[in-house]
């Protein structure tokens, strides 16, 4: 059951993000500094669905490998998943510009430092991911090299870098400056709405508008919560209470829900802005129905997504 689980979370991850790198690959108007972001997110995802849960799978049937061999396994399934976490800051950073600086965004954020921002997510990934092979892991066995060991996480990691390196750093700390951001999003729409209560109905239209895109922030920064908090309550609590019994069956929702977050982000992201679900709309009408179409909405309409991009 676990396995079919896992590999249903895989095959929907893989598909919905392969789905939005396409649309941005099909449309040009869409390839701009916002979606290096969401390309950067579906790319960790995308990783998640082919090698982190297969790695996850792995580990859960304990086979016999040599002790560097499964921290490595363990080290890549920490390096995917921080990714995708650090892409989800990055665009929680991006919208906020959007709404904070509209006049400015376009000379702030630019292709070329939207890309370099995007390096830097991976870069910081890769480094904090690995920092268990530079010698932060559980002592292995005495002959290292040729004494085989069941491969099970937490045979390999420590729950002290688990807890206080990858959970209060590196989740906590951008779960608080998310909502730090949301909250100002929302401050900042709501000023305008309440100014703009005796203004010309398209500007009411517009800020409405907005919100709705603030909404759908406030419910990624749910979702982040909900899919991620439990399994590292879990290691808290394996970390601070040893004699404390945590239930098998409670590990494995934990670590199904934070996979199902990876399947989620293209649907809360991406799907929600006009312009990509008329792409995507396009694309399984001439792929998958083998309708013929007119041109790729947007494609003769290109330029940067600004404060008035229509989210829906």
């Amino acid at each position: 059951m676990y396995i079919s689980i896992e590999s249903t979370i895989a095959l929907a991850s893989v598909l919905g993000n392969v789905l939005v790198v396409l649309v941005v690959y099909m449309n040009q108007a869409l390839r701009d500094p916002t979606f290096c972001f969401i390309v950067s997110l579906a790319l960790a995802d995308i990783a998640v669905g082919v090698l982190v849960i297969p790695l996850a799978v792995v580990i859960s049937l304990g086979l016999n490998t040599l002790f560097y061999t499964c921290l490595f396994i363990s080290c890549l399934l920490v390096t995917i998943t921080q990714s995708s976490i650090l892409s989800l800051l990055a665009i929680a950073i991006d919208r906020f510009l959007r709404v904070k600086i509209p006049t400015r965004y376009n000379i702030i954020v630019t292709q070329r430092r939207a890309w370099v921002a995007v390096g830097l997510c991976w870069l910081i990934s890769f480094l904090t991911g690995l920092v268990p092979m530079a010698g932060w892991h559980l002592s292995p066995p005495g002959n290292v090299s040729t004494t085989p060991i069941k491969c099970q996480f937490t045979k390999v990691m420590r729950m002290d870098y688990m807890v206080y390196f990858n959970f209060f750093i590196w989740v906590v700390v951008p779960l608080i400056i998310m909502t730090g951001l949301y909250a100002e999003i929302f401050r900042v729409i709501c000023r305008q709405l309440n100014r703009r209560a005796e203004a010309t109905c398209d500007s009411s239209k517009y800020y409405r508008k907005e919100l709705k895109l603030a909404k759908s922030l406030a419910l990624v920064l749910f979702l982040f919560a909900l899919c991620w908090l439990p399994l590292h309550i879990m290691n808290c609590i394996v970390f601070y209470c040893p004699t404390c019994n945590v239930p098998k069956s409670a590990v494995y929702v934990g670590i199904f829900m934070s996979h199902v977050n990876s399947a989620l982000n293209p649907l809360v992201y991406a799907f929600r802005i006009q312009r990509f679900r008329d792409t995507l709309i396009h694309i399984i009408q001439r792929f998958v129905l083998c309708k013929t179409s007119s041109a790729v909405p947007g494609q003769h309409s290109p330029g940067p997504i600004t404060e008035k991009t229509q989210v829906q």
